[in-house]
């Protein structure tokens, strides 16, 4: 009948025997199926906060007794999921005892033009096995291409055209390699008065120096006598903070030296007094040591008493690994300097923690314009890592600022203790060689250098001088100071600078003047503003 519902007949035994019969296949292959999506979402880590079991069809969880397996394999899939964030934790966990049980160091290569720096770090990088011997090859190629076979070591280092054609290095080199005990970051400094600015951006960096002195005939005086880099580059590493010198004589083996134990002696006894009167103490603080660069003798593993029998010495390695490493708070404000940004699937920073620590998913601010940032991820040495101390050199992917709006000399500081961010501080200064007869006086103006920080800035004041017998300050309050003076006195600038007091933060603290490509002055951040103050 029309628009009448009609009810089926109910089946037949037979009918329902074979709908079993193809119920189960159809059954069973959900089944694997469900078991597949179970062990993939395993692989990736998904976590359902929906019980699988609740998925299973009535049906199915009435069916014959494979039904129950489902929920007991649901059950174990269930524990594994539970279980393993637990387990990446651990590893996580044990990943980083693993990284930390190296002590990490900055070394910075410096020395005057020619003395081999290049050459000796990129040796250091093939005898550590950062390098093949492939590249090896190439370099020589290409170095002997340009009639200068004896450059293709320095080739790991000096890595643009620019620095190759001339064999000469022009920005501060970064490479990394690792001894029994140590990590180390070698920054390849520029020997050129030119780039004295470039040499002193890695010596901030650095923790401890490698002094390169060349002993070829004529090549040691050139860069020892007044205004040779050898001076420089030492009075300005004591004034950055590198407390530590290894004093390398390279090119020992060169035809007018030979091994010769005299001319080593000779460059020795003529170092010691002047990094005495820079500052270092010979005996704890410098150690000097023959090799070469080129043929690699002396750097990875002791002198072969055949080529030079009078050396029973270390090798520079055996050296570096025992170096100290500076004491450091990990627990203190966070300080980060930047020394360079670009864009890498966000803002990227890079720099050298010089005080507390950092962690994925921190909340930071960039000073001195206070923008508010999240560290989206940290690598170090290459290597992606979920935290960091003090003295590691990073980078550091952020959220929250573009990478126009960020500048050399930013510093990635704590939201509770942000740095100062001044455009005047009062600073204990002192005088070593002002241009041909300059006076040093309020209005004298000059390049200020602190940590990655280069300014122009004035003299406003000066305030003390300080007899350097006594410390103490002279009650007259002076008009000019000369050559070898020290003065407390105010220093302004036209931007607004991150600096922190030397005593607080001796690496934010320490700082040089330079004009017209020569120091002049090197000093210490001696009383900031009053705390909400850009100015006194």
């Amino acid at each position: 009948m029309d628009g009448a519902v009609v009810n089926p007949p109910p089946p037949t035994a037979e009918e329902t025997s074979m709908d079993v019969d193809l119920a189960t296949p159809a059954a069973a292959a959900e089944d694997s199926v469900r078991d597949v999506e179970i062990s993939t979402a395993e692989a990736e880590g998904w976590e359902d906060d929906a019980p699988v079991a609740a998925v299973v069809p009535a049906d199915e969880a009435l069916a014959p007794p494979h039904g129950g397996d489902v929920k007991v394999e649901v059950q174990v899939a269930l524990e594994s999921l539970q279980l393993e964030p637990a387990v990446n934790d651990k590893d996580e966990d044990m990943d980083d005892k693993e990284e930390n049980k190296k002590r990490h160091l900055n070394a910075v290569f410096i020395g005057h033009v020619d003395a081999g720096k290049s050459t000796t770090g990129g040796q250091i990088l093939y005898l550590s096995g950062q390098v093949d011997e492939r590249t090896i090859q190439k370099y020589e190629r290409e170095a002997k291409d340009k009639s200068r076979e004896s450059w293709y070591m320095a080739y790991i280092m000096d890595t643009n055209e620019e620095e190759r054609v001339k064999g000469k290095t022009v920005e501060v080199g970064r490479a990394h390699f690792e001894t029994e005990n140590t990590r180390f970051t070698i920054l390849d400094a520029p020997g050129h008065k030119s780039y004295v600015p470039n040499m002193i951006s890695g010596a901030s960096q650095a923790d401890v120096g490698v002094l390169v002195i060349s002993a070829r005939k004529g090549e040691f005086e050139t860069g020892y006598e007044k205004g040779g880099q050898t001076r420089e580059h030492v009075q300005l590493a004591k004034t950055l903070g590198v407390s530590k010198l290894i004093v390398v004589v390279n090119k020992m083996d060169d035809p007018t030296v030979q091994w010769s134990k005299e001319r080593y002696d000779e460059i020795e006894s003529k170092m010691v007094p002047f990094l005495k009167s820079s500052g270092y103490n010979p005996k704890k603080d410098v150690q000097f040591l023959p090799i070469s660069g080129l043929l690699g003798a002396n750097i990875a593993n002791r002198l072969d008493s055949k080529i030079c029998g009078w050396w029973k010495g270390p090798c520079l390695f055996e050296v570096l690994d025992a170096v100290e490493v500076p004491l450091r708070d990990p627990k203190g404000p966070f300080r980060m300097p930047i020394i360079d940004k670009f864009k890498d699937m966000g803002t990227v920073v890079m720099g050298k923690i010089e005080s507390g620590s950092i962690h994925e998913g921190d909340s930071l601010l960039v000073m001195p314009n206070k923008a508010n940032v999240k560290v989206l991820a940290l690598f170090c040495d290459e290597n992606k890592v979920r935290r960091a101390g003090p003295g590691e050199n990073l980078r550091v992917r952020l959220s929250g600022i573009e990478e126009e709006d960020i500048l050399a000399g930013f510093v990635l500081s704590s939201v509770a203790k942000p740095i100062s961010a001044v455009f005047e501080f009062n600073a204990q200064l002192q005088i070593l060689e002002l241009l041909d007869n300059a006076i040093f006086t309020a209005g004298y103006k000059a390049v200020l250098h602190i940590h990655a920080v280069v300014e122009e800035c004035e003299i406003v004041e000066l305030l003390h001088e300080i007899d350097k017998k006594s410390g103490k300050p002279l009650k007259k309050k002076p008009l000019f100071v000369k050559n070898n003076a020290i003065v407390l006195c105010r220093i302004q600038v036209n931007n607004m600078i991150c600096v922190e007091t030397f005593k607080d933060f001796p690496q934010l603290g320490r700082f040089t003047l330079r004009t017209e490509g020569k120091t002049v002055a090197v000093g210490r951040v001696h009383a900031l503003p009053p705390p909400g103050s850009t100015s006194f």
